[in-house]
């Protein structure tokens, strides 16, 4: 037995006027009788619509009509992992033309749009403090450098005397030695006095110390020399490569194309001041695209660089491989860029529309049911499965993955089963749907 039927009955509310409640008759129109057999077919069709009420066994039922709903069959097949993606031609390559020392714009030698090689000159600018500064490190310059002549000028004369002192004691030495021999066989047979020997024999110390002396004091001053020497040549070689480097900058101010392409969003007009760094426009590849595509976030974890993607250009089809994948999500979605295989085709323009079929994975056999809304209603995990009675029960079940035309079954549910796959927003606390007039087909 089912349960009574309950019926409540809704009253309207007494007005109150000082606390009191006060009773009003309230006249009722007179409805035609026309106006009567118009509201009892509404409410008729809408009863023989969509109405619900509690069966045995406490659940929740909804009447539908057939016609609403679409029913979809579990079978076996084979399941393609692809997901479709919606993606824009770019540019392979994008350089930023920027400036390296700011300036005032003197001549824009190019027109924005127009196609450029590597090397032809964009603009120029002017910058009297860059023009002052190289000019000042020039002086710099050949200062340290008549400062480092200067100072082996002065390390070379003293060299030169060194050597001459040398020779000199050289001489002496050889001179005293021989003095000294022949006195040392003179003082031997009593022909000289000792003291004459001690002279010379002095003197010959003397000059031989001296010698030493000598070759210390120009050892010393040629490691100091050359210390100096060293110092002022790694300032010579500083100083010139700051030069080379203010030089380059001081030509910089011509700015040139560094690629060939399209010169695009140039910001500059004569007489304009630009800061170091500031944006002047950038040059596009026009020999080469690539793909940028936003893809929906759910699939973060599953796009990685190397999956290839199909599509349709100039009525061929192309594949493309994911090049970059930018982890960022922005409005439930993330971006890749995909590089385009083969012979570029013709015809094809920066910002052109295309469709990719995205490949996840390889195809491979599984149990499958048709995509629908219901997906979106359930979060794939349960469904409204037929049975035999007419009506449609609900069941939790398991998907997994899905393109744009199937899903995966991975539990619930067996090939020959039959589901309800339109939209269940509307049905969502039911828990069976039963059909006016039969089964739908």
């Amino acid at each position: 037995m089912g349960q009574p039927e309950r019926i409540v009955t809704l009253t309207p509310p007494t007005s109150t006027v000082g606390g009191a409640s006060m009773d009003r008759k309230i006249e009722r129109p007179k409805t035609p009788l026309k106006r009567w057999g118009i509201i009892a077919a509404v409410v008729a069709g809408a009863a023989a619509s969509v109405y619900f009420l509690l069966d045995g066994q406490g659940g929740r039922v909804v009447r539908v009509a057939p016609d609403r709903v679409t029913i979809s069959t579990v079978a076996q097949g084979t399941f393609e992992d692809f997901i479709p993606v919606r993606g824009r031609i770019a540019p392979l390559s994008t350089v930023y033309l920027e400036t390296i020392e700011g300036g005032r714009v003197e001549k824009v030698l190019v027109e924005d749009g127009a196609t450029v090689k590597a090397g032809d000159p964009i603009l120029e600018l002017s910058n009297t403090t860059l023009q002052l500064d190289v000019i000042s490190r020039e002086a710099q310059i050949a200062e340290q450098l008549n400062n480092l002549q200067t100072t082996e000028l002065l390390f070379e004369q003293n060299r030169l005397q060194y050597d001459r002192d040398l020779v000199q004691i050289d001489y002496d030495v050889t001179r005293l030695k021989r003095d000294l021999d022949r006195k040392k066989a003179l003082v031997a047979r009593g022909a000289i006095s000792r003291a004459t020997f001690d002279a010379v024999s002095d003197e010959y110390n003397f000059t031989v110390e001296r010698r030493k002396v000598t070759i210390a004091a120009r050892d010393a001053e040629q490691k100091l020399r050359m210390a100096q020497t060293k110092q002022l040549s790694d300032t010579v070689e500083r100083l010139q490569s700051n030069l080379g480097i203010a030089r380059r900058n001081l030509d910089a101010l011509t700015v040139r194309a560094p690629i060939d392409g399209q010169l695009t969003a140039l910001d500059a007009e004569i007489g304009q001041s630009k800061d170091r760094g500031a944006k002047l426009g950038q040059i596009d590849s026009i020999d080469a695209f690539k793909i940028t595509a936003e893809v929906d976030e759910f699939y973060v974890a599953r796009v990685d660089v190397g999956q290839s993607a199909t599509l349709t250009l100039g009525g061929q089809t192309v594949t493309a491989t994911v090049a970059k994948v930018y982890p960022q999500i922005r409005d439930g979605r993330f971006t890749v860029d995909l590089k385009l295989e083969g012979k570029t085709p013709a015809g094809i323009r920066r910002g052109q529309a295309v469709d990719l079929r995205l490949e996840l994975g390889g195809a491979t056999p599984a149990l499958l049911v048709a995509n629908g809304p219901f997906y979106q209603d359930t979060g794939g995990n349960w469904a409204f499965v037929l049975d035999g009675a007419g009506a449609a029960t609900r069941r939790d079940i398991k998907l997994g993955r899905r393109n744009p035309q199937v899903i995966e079954v991975l539990s619930g549910l067996q090939a020959g089963d039959r589901i309800l796959t339109s939209s269940y927003q509307a049905w969502l606390q039911m828990d069976r749907i039963e059909f006016e007039g039969g089964t739908p087909n």
